[in-house]
């Protein structure tokens, strides 16, 4: 399982999981508890719950490039165009805007 850490505005928001069943999505409590804390999507609002689809949700998704540049990661890191949670983690690091996604290494036990 993939996880990666959302970032909004260089704040640490979230947290982002692939799962057997999709993805998950969940706002962590001391973001929620900051007076600055903002949705990341007025899809996904501020809540204690988390958030499950099937799909990558389209806050994320739409931070993927497209056209040439996509043609670029694609080619460069070998990464199949329907695996997105390994274009989002390549590519969404340092996105415009107030979204970016950094994976979380998982420490092999």
């Amino acid at each position: 399982m993939r996880r990666a850490n959302i970032f909004y505005k260089n704040q640490l928001a979230g947290i982002l999981s692939e799962t057997d069943s999709g993805y998950r999505f969940e706002y962590l409590p001391e973001y929620l508890a900051s007076e600055n804390a903002q949705p990341v999507s007025l899809t996904m609002p501020l809540s204690n719950l988390a958030y499950e689809s099937p799909v990558l949700f389209p806050a994320f998704d739409g931070l993927i490039p497209e056209g040439w540049l996509l043609d670029v990661a694609l080619r460069n890191a070998d990464i199949s165009y329907l695996d997105r949670m390994s274009l989002l983690l390549l590519c969404c690091k340092d996105c415009i805007g107030a979204l970016s996604v950094v994976e979380i290494q998982e420490k092999d036990e």
